[in-house]
């Protein structure tokens, strides 16, 4: 895969990590849990994260380590075929806790090449 063509996906991640952080802001979890809009909308956008990040390149995988890709396609699978149900406190921190880095870790890339 070209370099101008991995690096769309990278877009791609960087753009959805920022809507499914924005759906949550100013939210807590109950009322993110309560409103079905911004619910659904986040969670669908946390799987076309990993969507894309099934077509990054191995070598740009090893290349951004810091990434926790395994994890972010992981997530992506979990949610798209509701293994064992959604848990909503681990969605929460996902959204709080993991997303600003990786946006910033996204960015960095963008940034790069």
């Amino acid at each position: 895969m070209s370099e101008r063509e991995w690096c769309f996906y990278v877009q791609d991640m960087l753009g959805f990590a920022e809507n499914a952080k924005a759906y949550s802001d100013g939210l807590t979890l109950e009322s993110f849990e309560s409103t079905g809009l911004n619910y659904d909308a986040t969670v669908r956008n946390l799987e076309l994260i990993g969507e894309a990040a099934m077509h990054i390149p191995t070598e740009i995988r090893e290349e951004y380590s810091s990434i926790p890709w395994r994890q972010i396609i992981a997530t992506r699978n979990r949610l798209i075929h509701g293994y064992l149900g959604i848990d909503n406190d681990i969605l929460w921190s996902i959204i709080q806790d993991d997303l600003p880095l990786i946006i910033i870790q996204l960015q960095q890339i963008s940034t790069n090449k």
